[in-house]
């Protein structure tokens, strides 16, 4: 499942309603990224994400479908917020849920990893010094390289 929203989210539940009812899920790997408050040696008082609808589903639905196609995976979950967030904010909920922990531990990084560089997200950090686009990191392209190896 994939949702792409302005309002916050309940962990707890969201993992519920993945697990609810099958109980042939022995393992529900979740990642959570919240907003800091420092970058690059820099105070961060928000950050405001912006994307393109339509395209940034699209996108997560092909990340989504390649996690599947590379584990046996009973659930997966994707959550991602855009707008104007403080920091200690949630921003992103990746989830996958498996018979097994190894497929949900890996599906898991993985769908992370490949949201990081292939989801149309932008980033506007506000600092003392005005709005900061952020980047693309080398160490993001670094870990779906290595994604990559393996496939």
């Amino acid at each position: 499942m994939i949702r792409v929203q302005a309002v916050d989210f309940d962990l707890g539940d969201e993992l519920k309603k993945m697990t609810d009812g099958n109980t042939g899920i022995g393992g529900l790997c979740s990642f959570v990224g919240l907003v800091r408050d420092m970058a690059n040696d820099e105070r961060i008082s928000a950050m405001t994400l912006e994307h393109y609808p339509g395209m940034t589903e699209k996108a997560l639905a092909e990340i989504e479908k390649q996690a599947h196609s590379r584990w046996n995976l009973d659930e997966t979950l994707i959550i991602h917020r855009y707008g104007r967030l403080e920091p200690g904010e949630q921003i992103v909920l990746v989830a996958a849920a498996s018979a097994h922990r190894g497929a949900a531990f890996e599906a898991c990084h993985f769908l992370i990893d490949w949201l990081k560089t292939k989801a149309p997200f932008w980033k506007l950090e506000d600092t003392p010094g005005g709005g900061k686009w952020v980047d693309a990191r080398t160490s993001d392209d670094e870990a779906v390289s290595r994604w990559n190896k393996l496939n």
